[in-house]
Parts: structure tokens; C-alpha cells; sequence
């Protein structure tokens, strides 16, 4: 099985939350160092990633560039169309790799999903795109609970540590100083970060 990944990427200004520790360039580097690890596993689980977004860049990798349109209309455009299984996997899951990736894209059901923190949706994977729609926003996993219902497909909601973490906050960088291994990492210590301890709690900091 080699279906296509769909990964949506907001190149300019991304990742607002981390503007208390990194400047909108350092964000902007950041996150195509995570969407480098992410491309990276979709990849090594035999997966053609198309980057999905509203800027051109520079890369080797399929882009499909649409302005004027978020998220939901974007993706709803395309599920249409396609030809064969979709995953659709976030930008900022620096943590996954080829392992995880694979237990999505070898269920059993119709199709599989995989929550974020917080009520959001981190990965779905589609065998018949065309029956299925997405709403991210909100608590989108419920919503993408019910629409897979109302479509009568199967799915399956698979527990995987390293596609759960997504990077927003702060405090989630000790998630990938600790546990990764590709380039958003290597970035972070260029910077300076390192883990910290206080109180018994494990942070980071900077130390330049």
C-alpha cells in the first residue's frame, strides 16, 4: 500500500504560541524542520507526501498551493478527487516515524483516526476518500467521529504516543527534546534549548 500523505503546512508565521521563546524566523525555520521529520516517516512507511498549503516553496517533495481557502476547503476539494487511500497527517508531529504511520495505514476498518490533545484530530487515514469529509477546528475529533458514523464507515481510533504529540506550546518541546531524533530537534539545540528541572517538573530553557 503506498497512498498519497496530505500534509497541511502553513509556512509563514506558524506556530504563534511559541512566539514567548522563538522570534517568527526562528518559527518559520522551525516549523519546515518538522515538516522535514514528518515527511521524513511518511516516507520510510511507504507513503507519497504532497505538502499541502498556501505558499510555494523550495522542495523536492509534491506541493499543491492554494490561497483564499482554509483548511476544511481545502482538503474537502481534494478528497474528491482522489484515486486510491488518503492519509492526511499534521506538520508538527516531529515525534512520528515509520512504525506509527504504518499501524494507521494497516487497519482493518474503513478508516482510522488518531486525536490530538485537546479535542483535535492528528491524523486521519481513508481507504474511499470520497465518502468522507473532514471539519477540523474545535473539537474536531468528535466531529470526525460522527461524520465517519453518518457515512457508515468503520474506523479506528488508534492510541500512538508519537503521533498524539503535536508541537504547539512551550511546554511541549520537552516531548521532543527527549524523545526525537530528526532535524526539529537538532534545530532546538542549535538554539540553545535544553531541558531544565524545577520543582520536580521537567521544563526547558534557553541558554542563548
Amino acid at each position: 500500500m503506498c497512498p498519497h500523505a496530505l500534509i497541511p503546512f502553513k509556512l509563514v508565521n506558524p506556530k504563534t504560541r511559541l512566539s514567548c521563546v522563538l522570534s517568527q524566523e526562528e518559527r518559520e525555520a522551525f516549523a519546515r524542520a518538522m515538516l522535514e521529520d514528518v515527511i521524513h516517516a511518511s516516507k520510510d512507511a511507504n507513503c507519497s507526501p504532497v505538502i499541502v498549503g498556501t505558499e510555494l516553496f523550495d522542495s523536492e517533495d509534491i506541493q499543491i498551493t492554494v490561497s483564499d481557502a482554509d483548511l476544511n476547503q481545502t482538503l474537502n476539494s481534494l478528497l474528491p478527487q482522489s484515486v486510491g487511500a488518503i492519509l492526511i497527517l499534521m506538520a508538527d508531529l516531529p515525534l512520528a516515524n515509520a512504525q506509527a504511520i504504518q499501524r494507521v495505514i494497516t487497519t482493518s476498518n474503513d478508516m482510522a483516526l488518531v486525536p490530538g490533545r485537546g479535542g483535535g484530530t492528528n491524523v486521519i487515514f481513508i481507504k474511499e476518500p470520497q465518502r468522507y469529509h473532514v471539519d477540523y477546528y474545535g473539537m474536531s475529533f468528535l466531529k470526525h467521529i460522527k461524520i465517519a458514523q453518518d457515512s457508515g464507515l468503520s474506523c479506528e481510533v488508534i492510541d500512538s504516543f508519537r503521533l498524539h504529540t503535536d508541537i504547539d506550546e512551550k511546554e511541549d518541546l520537552v516531548e521532543l527534546l527527549i524523545h526525537g531524533t530528526g532535524k526539529s530537534r537538532a534545530y532546538l539545540e542549535e538554539l540553545g534549548f535544553v531541558l531544565s528541572v524545577e520543582k520536580g517538573r521537567v521544563g526547558v530553557e534557553r541558554k542563548r
